[in-house]
């Protein structure tokens, strides 16, 4: 089964370490502004989503949501949400753990493009 986002061991280690500090999280992706082009956490229910926005998924049982016009660019990618060393978003949860959340791409092949286009 083909998801449309995932995360590395490094970001589920980080989401649960997250999740026992401050409860139920949720993920956006930004789409530029002041953190670039982070993955931003948030507490549950913190982040306001509307009609704008799509939920792409979950990763570590948290939805991870991304701005319509955000996912038209990036909709033949699988996106792969990762934690490394350095500085997180000043508005994401991880900013003071010395972690920061990533998202790497890849680009889906023509089978899995036509798995997820039957959904």
């Amino acid at each position: 089964m083909v998801e449309r986002v995932i995360a590395t061991k490094e970001a589920l280690h980080l989401i649960e370490h997250l999740k026992e500090a401050h409860g139920p999280l949720m993920f956006h992706q930004s789409g530029g502004c002041c953190d670039g082009s982070s993955p931003m956490c948030y507490q549950l229910g913190e982040f306001r989503t509307g009609e704008s926005d799509l939920l792409l998924g979950e990763i570590g049982e948290t939805p991870f949501y991304i701005s319509k016009d955000q996912y038209e660019y990036w909709k033949h990618t699988q996106l792969i949400i990762d934690a490394v060393n350095g500085r997180g978003g000043m508005f994401s949860l991880e900013g003071p753990e010395g972690k920061r959340f990533l998202t790497r791409s890849r680009v889906f092949t023509e089978e899995e493009n036509k798995e997820l286009e039957e959904k």
